[in-house]
């Protein structure tokens, strides 16, 4: 059981690191980039996704409010797109400190945490 329950504000925010010139971003540009429908930022810069443990309470409110699947059905998808070959599905990280240090060290890297992550070293993008 995780300490935390999620209600039904936003309880995350979508990192991406300090060199992306973006400052907001809408739902279905997240949703885009983390399903890797959108492969490059409009400066043509290759999109790096990082996602959190499927068990996460950050991801299960991530997935349905974003992307507006569940975890299982987003982890469907991603099992549909390596068995034909379309696809592998975005590095996991454990925590939200392991996704912040991914951005840090990926220019194109885009990602979610806690609402409450300190996220020094990297910049939190407005979706809109």
């Amino acid at each position: 059981m995780s300490i935390f329950t999620l209600g039904a504000m936003a309880q995350y925010k979508v990192i991406a690191n300090k060199s992306n010139a973006a400052t907001s971003i809408t739902k279905d540009e997240v949703a885009s980039y983390l399903l890797k429908k959108k492969k490059t930022w409009a400066s043509g810069a290759a999109v790096v996704p990082v996602d959190q443990r499927a068990n996460s309470e950050v991801r299960k409110a991530f997935s349905s409010a974003v992307v507006g699947k569940s975890v299982g059905a987003v982890k469907s998808y991603w099992q549909q797109a390596v068995f034909s070959g379309k696809g592998t599905p975005p590095v996991e990280k454990a925590n939200d400190q392991d996704v912040i240090d991914f951005v840090k060290a990926n220019q194109g890297a885009i990602g979610y945490v806690s609402s409450g992550a300190d996220i020094s070293g990297v910049k939190e993008l407005k979706v809109n």
